[in-house]
Formats: structure tokens, sequence, C-alpha cells
């Protein structure tokens, strides 16, 4: 195929195709889920026979056309329509051949297959505490849209990271993500504000979330009424804030989100059951490990290298792979800190002290009352049994949505 034209035939016409620079074959080493394909010598798979002695046997056209393609994987338009197996099998070739450690083309070959396979490519997704290598994939996590599951707990994303954007941005992400874990990132009431911001305007976005993990943030109470967006939310983490435990605690998140507290911690939020589950698993191991090796870089130019060690690119790349994560002091604390709420069932009885009264509702605070219209004629005639139907309010922005508003 060396400096040989391509000729393309569609719809009964032959054209010449000129722009398309084919890959060179290369050898590759066994791979994790195809050894079929371990070349040696062209199209030739060399074995011993019995008695010992050298044999060797032509590659299947699908084999050599499947590698083929690998090798040409930023050339493909489209792989819909495509059947799981033969996805599954291009997919490990493209890995084999390093292909997505490769920048230039990585971010779309993953979104190459992720359109045509959606969960299968990664259904899960766990960056707990590696946050050297969300910032330096980032590009290529964003091709990840049907995540039903995303850990970002201790990733230092701070109050505006482009990664809150993406989530509420995404329309596939708003109809997969079911679980979602921001602890742990120095997020204040600002920072949820922010990311919530885009949902509670646009009545868009993250509508099948089900879990929330906020925990180990500067958060405080007034910053609950901001998670009253998301309609399918059934279990809420909020350890580790300024939120304190008390009956004002519980009424307050009873009626802004119909959640209660639970006396146990939840096994919903222990995040070692949170994996990284899908055809990329190896794909973001990989992104890892090399990211450890990243002080050993290639040959580079000289002013390059000036800059490098001007801005001292290096140094903090090895400063921030070296860092410790961001953990609790102990685990009696951690224990001890617990703030789980979880949605009732419908026929579950709610105890008293977790329904709000009617008496003492004088001494909360205004903002208490955003989610209450309607509130006491939807008890008169039901049962204190179900949770209470959420509402937005009359007013979609509020003083803080305005102020925000005006930043941009």
């Amino acid at each position: 195929m060396e400096n040989s034209a391509i000729y393309v035939r569609e719809r009964g016409n032959l054209r010449r195709v000129s722009d398309i620079v084919l890959a060179q074959p290369k050898p590759v080493s066994s791979c994790r889920r195809t050894n079929p394909f371990v070349l040696r010598k062209e199209n030739f798979i060399f074995t011993y026979n019995a008695e010992g002695s050298l044999r060797y046997t032509t590659k299947s056209l699908f084999d050599i056309t499947l590698l083929f393609v690998a090798d040409n994987i930023h050339h493909v338009d489209s792989l819909v329509g495509f059947p799981d197996q033969i996805g599954d099998r291009l997919f490990a070739a493209a890995e084999e051949n390093r292909v997505f450690l490769n920048a230039d083309i990585s971010s779309k070959a993953l979104q190459l297959f992720s359109d045509a396979y959606g969960e299968m490519v990664l259904g899960s997704l766990c960056l707990r505490n590696r946050f050297p290598l969300l910032h330096e994939r980032m590009d290529e996590i964003k091709t990840f849209h049907s995540l039903k599951c995303l850990d970002l707990f201790g990733c230092r994303l701070g109050d505006d990271h482009d990664i809150f954007q993406h989530l509420t941005s995404s329309s596939s992400l708003a109809s997969s993500l079911m679980q979602l874990s921001i602890g742990g990132n120095r997020m204040s009431d600002v920072g949820l504000q922010r990311f919530t911001a885009p949902i509670r305007m646009l009545r868009k976005g993250l509508d099948c979330l089900q879990l929330l993990d906020v925990s180990f943030n500067p958060i405080s109470v007034r910053a609950l009424r901001y998670i009253t967006c998301f309609p399918k939310l059934e279990n809420l983490d909020v350890s580790g804030t300024s939120v304190k435990l008390g009956t004002g605690l519980k009424t307050t998140i009873w009626d802004l989100l119909g959640l209660i507290y639970s006396e146990k911690s939840l096994d919903r939020f222990d995040h070692s059951r949170c994996k990284t589950e899908g055809w990329a698993e190896q794909v973001v191991n990989q992104w890892e490990t090399n990211n450890s090796q990243m002080p050993k870089l290639k040959k580079i130019d000289e002013s390059r290298t000036s800059a490098l060690h001007f801005f001292g690119r290096q140094k903090f790349v090895r400063d921030v792979l070296n860092a410790a994560p961001l953990v609790c002091d102990s685990e009696e604390e951690a224990q001890r800190e617990r703030l789980h709420f979880f949605r009732p069932a419908a026929n579950s009885h709610i105890p008293e002290k977790q329904t709000p009264s009617t008496t003492n509702q004088q001494g909360k605070p205004s903002w208490h009352n955003i989610k209450k219209r309607q509130r006491q004629s939807e008890r008169c005639d039901s049962s204190r049994q179900s949770p209470p139907t959420k509402r937005l309010p009359s007013s979609a922005l509020t003083a803080e949505d305005l102020d925000l508003l005006n930043n941009y």
C-alpha cells in the first residue's frame, strides 16, 4: 500500500481518494483480548507443530482488515450499525496499537466508539483522588457520554471547573448519569450554585440523577436549595460539610427534597463499589501509567525545553503526582460525621420528628418556604407516610441567580 493510489466505489462510481495518508503497518505485541492478531511477519502467523517443526499459516481476511482499520481508525467516519462483537475486537486492536495514547487522534477515536456503542465503551468511571488523570485527559474523558456512575471525589475541582459545564450541557449524560460524586473538591455554596444554575434555569440536565455525594465540601445549609433541581434524587451525602445534624436540618431536607435522615451509613455511598467498567477500562489505566512516566519525555525542541524549565511545568506535574489525596483524619471521625439521607418508600413509616410541623414555621428563615407552595393543601387529604412532591418555585430566578447572571 506504500505510495499507491486508493480507489473507492460509491453508488456505482469509482473515484480516487488522494487526501488520505494511510498508517504504516507496525509490529504489535500480544493483545489482551485478541491473541489471534499476533503478527510476526506480514500476514502470516508462525507456530510450531507437535513435532517441534516451524509452520506458518496465513491470517484470515477478517483479521487483516481489522488490523488495517485499527491502524487507520482516525479515517473512519462512523461505526454505527456495526455489530458489538466487531466493535469489541476493533477497540481491542486499536488499544493494542496504542491509538488512545496518541493525543492527536485519541479523542476522535474514543468519540467514534462512544457514538456507536455507548455504555459498552465505558459505563462507570472512577477518578477518585486521581486529579492528575482528570486534568491531563480532560478531552478524552468528555467523550464518555453514556456514563451511569461518575466518581470525581478528591479531584480538586473547586468552584469553577470545565467538567461542571460538561455535565450539565451534555444531552446524553442528562439521560444516563445516575450516580455522581463531587465530594472533597473544596466546593463552596457559590460553586454548587454555578454547577446547578444551567439545570435550574433551563430546566434540563441530569434528569436521571438518583445519587449525589457533596461530602467534605465547605457548603452550608443554604446551598441545599440548589439541589432541588434534580427531580429523581433519592440519596444525598452531606457528610463533613458545614451542615450540622439537628431537627431543623431534618425538617429542611424533608421540605426541600423529600429525604429523611438515615441512622446507619448507607451502602450506596461505599465508593469501593464504584469501579471503571467497560471496554476502555485498560485505556484509563494506560493513561495513568503513562502520566506517571511523564518526566521521561522524548526529545523536544530547544525553545520548548526553555519554556518548560521557565514555567516549572515538569516540577508541577511531579508535585501533583506525588501529592497525597484528600482523606479524612480518621475512620472514627468519618463515621461520626456521616450525614446520609434517602427517599423512603411510599408505604414506609416516616418518623414524626422528621415530618415538618406547622407550629414551628415562624422560627425558620424565609428561604425555607421556597418549596412550600400548596404544601398544606396537599397534606390535608393525604397521610404523612408518602414523601412530598417537589415543586418548582413560582419565580425561576432568585436574587443570587440574577447576581450570577450579571457576572457573565
